[in-house]
């Protein structure tokens, strides 16, 4: 009589990874994930309410987003959290404001895919991502020749724009374990496209340090 091994099912986890019935090996990622989403959406804006900012951004300002990588903020809007090229204290997170929208800008450590480190925010931000009507994914471009994902919301709340990268250009390994990178975009109710074009081009310019 033959016996044959059988195989683990595809979604098997061994039980030295177990915790709980979970995958231990997922808890890191997840928990960077979910640092980043708490920042953008709760500390940022606290610090913005607690402090009075007078910092306008002067045409040839540059953002430091830390590591080397870089982005051109909208003239006029206010920096009120990160520091520009040539500063001290450069890297994320990195918050613009001007009346009736914010841009938050934040780097992380996420080994996977821009479109898998923007589903793992969104998981994280739950109920307090602007709900409503939302247009599907679409691709993003950078002048730098980064390619992400990104997706809009509309709502009676507000308007919104989720941006994700990773930095680095190409593919294969070293595109997955290079750091991610999440813009996040809010504004008064229907008024996306009056800052449309400052989104754009803030987005376009995102370079990152191999490509400087």
């Amino acid at each position: 009589m033959s016996t044959q091994a059988q195989e683990s099912p595809p979604d098997w986890v061994p039980v030295e990874h177990r915790l709980f019935g979970l995958d231990r090996r997922t808890f890191r990622p997840a928990l960077i994930v979910l640092t980043v989403a708490l920042v953008l959406i709760y500390g940022l804006p606290l610090v913005s309410a607690a402090i009075p900012w007078h910092n306008a951004i002067k045409a040839g300002d540059v953002l430091d987003l830390g590591g080397g990588a870089t982005a051109v903020p909208p003239v006029g809007w206010q920096l009120e959290s990160g520091a520009l090229v040539g500063a001290a204290g450069g890297g994320s997170p990195v918050q613009l404001a001007t009346g009736g929208a914010t841009i938050a800008i934040q780097v992380a450590s996420f080994p996977g895919s821009a479109d898998a480190f923007l589903d793992q925010v969104q998981r994280a931000e739950g109920d307090d991502r602007p709900g409503g009507l939302g247009g599907g994914r679409t691709t993003a471009t950078t002048d730098s020749g980064l390619v992400g994902v990104a997706q809009s919301s509309t709502s009676t709340g507000g308007d919104g724009l989720e941006v994700a990268f990773k930095l680095a250009t190409g593919s294969g390994p070293a595109v997955a374990e290079a750091p991610a990178l999440l813009v996040v975009v809010r504004t008064a109710p229907g008024q996306f496209e009056r800052f449309q074009q400052a989104v754009t081009a803030l987005v376009r310019s995102i370079t990152p340090a191999v490509n400087r």
